[in-house]
């Protein structure tokens, strides 16, 4: 059994972390593996003796705090690495992200991910928080030394990849649903819905809010007046508009044309054969961005005809 942590190598060591995380999870955590770095890995797992728990415990402890100075170098090589920090990810994001990126998460999670930060930051998110989660997070710090590392270091994955989803910070603002509809709407079709799935899981009445005031191409179509259609899409070059037609249905597309003036629908040609989906979305965006301005002008509410403006009996 290995008992004697200072006659590991750094290899031994990341192969130790390996089997304690799992591979997956620590190839997460450790970029730029080389395939040839992970075989050597995983020869050294096959190749070791059991390993006690009290090297288990200290190599875990020297990842989690940083301390890794040796790595899983070639013995010799003169090029070094710096410290291994699954929480770094946090000291990126601003405030507003970090308190979106904890929203709807346990106390144990946020206790875990404020005593990653700064004190000063760590108390301007606090003081966003009720006073009564706020009470049960504090007492959480208290008791963060009986969590196990290996939850923590799994925590910092999790964390890592539902930050992906948050808007950049040079986007991202505390505007309500309306400033969040329109940052979504600059965002990729796909990029877009997954963002919107994330909050819905992480903040559904915010999500409510949202879709209603996040404009798509499909939402043009299906809940448009005849006269407002009529008048965005006859501001729309008709190449622009016969791109973002492309795979939509003929009934839809003569409902469109039809409207149009009698010159127009003279002129429109429907564009023929597949066509890069990059294009037609591009295509689309244009539309909505004319019916964005428009609403803007004052032409239209969007939130009146998207079925979530007030209403009286």
């Amino acid at each position: 059994m290995i008992t004697d942590y200072n006659r590991l190598s750094g290899l031994h060591k990341v192969s130790i972390l390996f089997t304690v995380l799992g591979e997956s999870l620590a190839m997460s955590l450790i970029k730029g593996l080389s395939r040839t770095e992970i075989r050597k890995i995983r020869a050294t797992i096959r190749e070791m003796d059991e390993v006690s728990f009290t090297v288990k415990r200290r190599i875990m402890e020297e990842f989690y705090f940083g301390f890794l100075s040796e790595q899983f170098q070639e013995e010799g090589s003169e090029e070094e690495e710096g410290p291994i920090k699954p929480f770094e990810f946090l000291a990126e994001m601003t405030d507003e992200q970090l308190i979106a990126l904890l929203a709807n998460e346990d106390v144990p999670v946020i206790a875990i991910a404020l005593a990653q930060l700064d004190p000063e930051k760590r108390m301007t998110i606090l003081e966003r928080m009720e006073p009564e989660e706020k009470g049960k997070t504090l007492i959480e710090l208290g008791s963060l030394q009986d969590i196990p590392l290996e939850a923590i270091v799994e925590v910092a994955a999790k964390l890592k990849d539902k930050a992906s989803y948050l808007p950049k910070p040079v986007e991202f603002s505390r505007g309500g649903a309306k400033e969040i509809a329109d940052l979504i709407g600059e965002m990729d079709a796909d990029e877009g819905e997954r963002y919107m799935q994330t909050l819905q899981n992480e903040n559904p009445e915010l999500y409510k809010e949202v879709k209603i005031l996040v404009l798509t191409f499909e939402d043009i179509l299906a809940n448009f007046p005849d006269g407002i259609l009529r008048d965005l899409m006859n501001s729309v070059e008709l190449d622009a508009l016969a791109m973002a037609m492309k795979g939509v249905e003929q009934e839809t597309v003569d409902k469109v044309i039809g409207n149009l003036p009698q010159k127009k629908q003279a002129m429109f040609e429907p564009v023929e054969g597949p066509q890069p989906k990059r294009e037609v979305d591009d295509a689309r965006k244009i539309i909505v961005s004319s019916a964005k301005q428009m609403e803007k002008d004052g032409a239209f509410n969007l939130a009146d005809m998207m079925g979530g403006g007030e209403m009286i009996e």
